[in-house]
């Protein structure tokens, strides 16, 4: 297999591990004040730097307003302190250290923030300052009127004055090993997207609070078996089929009094049915609390149901806003339920046809929009991404109530592009085949822009945009820069992720695009397809893999390599590989198992092998209740096909894995063992589901390019 020598990809694999992935020195988590005067935001200082600090833009001009390595620590509490585990959830999925996250009052002039567990605050006109609390710290937020401070700590939610007096509980647990106060569970802060666990009242007098009782759910023990010495890590973790959190609210005020609120146990007569039905109401989708009152959503257990609610903040008594049913699972779209200034209700629906889209305030986004999530709202004129076409992701406003408004697109150049908003100013962040790009609009004007420091990639992506196959399957194929006509062929690797809620295949300049290339100036033609199941190409496209996670979706990676190699003969379908990392790791080892005629080698980072073992809400969403259709559990596990493997694969999972437990590896390499059928295990000890490792990270690559170059060399 020949490939270029002594050129920049040698580089590639260390520089994309030590930029955390070209996520340093990216700006995110922009929050636009009111008036639209301030933008906050998070960054590193360069390409390589680990450290977040939080940033201010204001009058055309960025400020550092706190950094980690410039503040005291002060007295803390002694020695290492023990995380709740929402705020060591938030720590692994992080690429940088230092201020990860931050919360502001209504007009964005102080922010508090979590260092080191413990508690600071920054107005944007001053200097960084430590607020002494009872414990460490998780997920402070100010009041609107920047009076209070609440925060977690120990499980209990607690307030304290912004001048640092009167610390004192709000709301207490009761039985301190499984109660929570103003924490989310595992279930909604990983598949539900609710990480939050409290909201503040408008006015600053009361919270609504999540309580989580996890008395009932299951253990699991998380050890180091590097270091046997040291205690295992116990997480609650409700597997398919098991017991999940109890999650109640409650309306608490400041002056003590509490008012839990009257969720209803079950959707009743109008839920749809089906081979498995559970109508009641297990899962707290979504809270908020605007200037009518709190607003929530509540899914059944089988997900056919969702409810908005508006809540009575004196009684906790509530009233039904909207009811959606799906005899699959209905869709949370980020952004909504969303109760705009006149109560126009902000909701998803369908508008015609197949496609997602919005209600806003009884009238629906037009048929062919693609909407992807709603960013806010500047008084009525709500602000969303959508698709037109589902490679290309733009930012749209459309004014509720205004008759004959039509959405306006507000971002031309192809890519991905989303938004914060406040005021007259739009901040767009903007991804393209250039790469990131950060405008700061005032009255839909141009005014300045936040810099973007990241590193770009020393090998420059050189995708071929590709509609391949009868299903026109968006693909994107990466060949070598050195490779000629008439030069032997090359072997194909097949590179997708191909699972539900994310896209690959995009007109950006991307972590994935640049590994992409560097395996193609390895010696590889790289195919990336989206296939059925993705996001962006309407309800039934999503929906298809409903009851069977892999039929369809490897149907559709064979009908893109073998349209892709007719009309490029430079690829050869006798040397075929994937490769592919959590869903896509489980497609890949599926792949060597099921199609053997096609794929001749595969490289499986943290399978979840065995379907049985991944959380409640995100594997009934596609499979159901395990005690009712064991059946499709079966057909969805590679553990019992395990005596068909023929060909290489190699199995690589973080022995610390807290989202797609180690044991998934263990036990099919166990089945694969049992078979008789050789295979390859790469543990990596320490590492969770995202490898972060500087060293691991980069050899991961060459280990996984040298594994695949061997295997395919027959």
């Amino acid at each position: 297999m020949a490939e270029a020598a002594g050129t920049d990809s040698d580089a590639l694999p260390l520089q994309s591990a030590r930029t955390m992935r070209f996520s340093l020195g990216e700006p995110r988590q922009f929050t636009v004040s009111p008036d639209g005067e301030r933008v906050l935001f998070i960054r590193t200082t360069g390409g390589t730097d680990p450290v977040s600090r939080l940033w201010l833009y204001e009058d055309g001009a960025e400020r550092m307003l706190a950094d980690p390595a410039a503040v005291r620590r002060g007295d803390g509490h002694g020695g290492e302190v023990p995380q709740e585990e929402p705020a060591r959830r938030e720590r692994a999925r992080e690429m940088s250290s230092g201020v990860v996250s931050y919360a502001t009052d209504a007009d964005v002039r102080i922010a508090a923030f979590a260092l080191r567990c413990e508690l600071w605050v920054v107005r944007t006109d001053g200097a960084p300052r430590r607020i002494a609390t009872a414990g460490p710290v998780v997920d402070p937020r100010p009041s609107p009127d920047g009076t209070w401070i609440a925060y977690v700590c120990g499980g209990a939610l607690r307030l304290v004055r912004s001048d640092g007096t009167d610390d004192r509980p709000a709301a207490a647990p009761e039985q301190p090993e499984h109660v929570t106060y103003g924490l989310s569970d595992h279930v909604s802060a990983e598949s539900l997207g609710r990480p939050r666990g409290y909201w503040w009242s408008p006015s600053g007098d009361a919270l609504l609070v999540a309580r989580v009782d996890t008395s009932m759910v299951q253990r699991r023990y998380l050890s180091d078996p590097a270091h046997p010495e040291r205690p295992p890590r116990v997480i609650a973790y409700p597997a398919a089929g098991t017991a999940n959190a109890e999650v109640s609210l409650h309306l608490v005020r400041v002056s003590g009094e509490r008012v839990a609120v009257l969720l209803p146990a079950s959707a009743g007569p109008h839920h749809p049915g089906g081979t498995w039905t559970d109508p009641a109401f297990e899962y707290v989708a979504t809270a908020d609390w605007d200037m009518r009152g709190p607003v929530v959503s509540v899914q059944t257990r089988d997900q056919r149901s969702v409810y908005v609610l508006a809540v009575d903040p004196a009684t906790g008594e509530t009233w039904t806003l909207h009811r959606a049913h799906d005899r699959a699972w209905v869709a949370l779209r980020t952004g909504t339920p969303l109760r705009l200034p006149s109560g126009a209700l902000v909701v998803p629906a369908q508008p015609g046809g197949d496609t997602q889209g919005l209600e806003i305030g009884g009238r629906t986004t037009p048929p062919g929009l693609e909407v992807r999530e709603v960013v806010g709202a500047v008084g009525n004129r709500v602000f969303l991404t959508a698709s037109e076409e589902p490679t290309e992701i733009h930012v749209w406003s459309y004014a509720a109530g205004a008759p004959g408004d039509a959405p306006l697109r507000r971002t031309e150049v192809p890519g991905v592009h989303t938004a914060a908003v406040g005021g007259p100013t739009v901040v767009l962040d903007s991804r393209t085949p250039e790469g990131q790009t950060v405008t700061v609009l005032r009255n839909g004007s141009p005014v300045g822009r936040i810099a973007v420091l990241a590193e770009a990639p020393v090998v420059a992506p050189r995708p071929l945009a590709l509609s391949l196959g009868v299903r026109k399957l968006r693909s994107s194929l990466y060949l070598p820069s050195w490779h000629q006509p008439g030069d032997n062929p090359l072997p194909v690797l097949l590179s997708p992720y191909a699972g539900h809620g994310l896209q690959l295949v995009l007109p950006v300049r991307s972590w994935w695009a640049a590994v992409a290339q560097w395996f193609a100036e390895q010696g590889f033609a790289v195919l990336v397809t989206d296939g059925r199941g993705t996001p962006g190409r309407g309800e039934a496209w999503e929906k298809s893999v409903r009851g069977d996670r892999l039929t369809a979706v490897l149907e559709d990676q064979i009908d893109a390599l073998h349209t892709a190699a007719a009309r490029y003969p430079q690829l050869d379908l006798g040397r075929v590989a994937m490769r592919g990392w959590s869903f896509s790791g489980y497609l890949a080892a599926a792949a060597v198992l099921r199609h053997p005629e096609v794929f001749h080698a595969a490289v499986a980072g943290a399978a979840p092998t065995d379907r049985r073992l991944y959380d409640t809400h995100w594997e009934e969403r596609f499979l159901g209740h395990p005690d009712v259709e064991p059946e499709t559990y079966e057909r969805n596990s590679l553990l019992s096909e395990a005596h068909r493997l023929t060909r290489p694969l190699m199995l690589v999972h973080g022995c610390a894995d807290d989202n797609v437990a180690v044991a998934h590896m263990l036990r099919f390499s166990a089945a694969l063992l049992a078979a008789g059928r050789p295979h390859t295990v790469l543990p990596l000890s320490g590492t969770s589901h995202l490898v972060t490792q500087e060293e691991t990270a980069s050899n991961l690559l060459l280990l996984e390019r040298d594994f695949l170059k061997k295997s395919l060399s027959h």
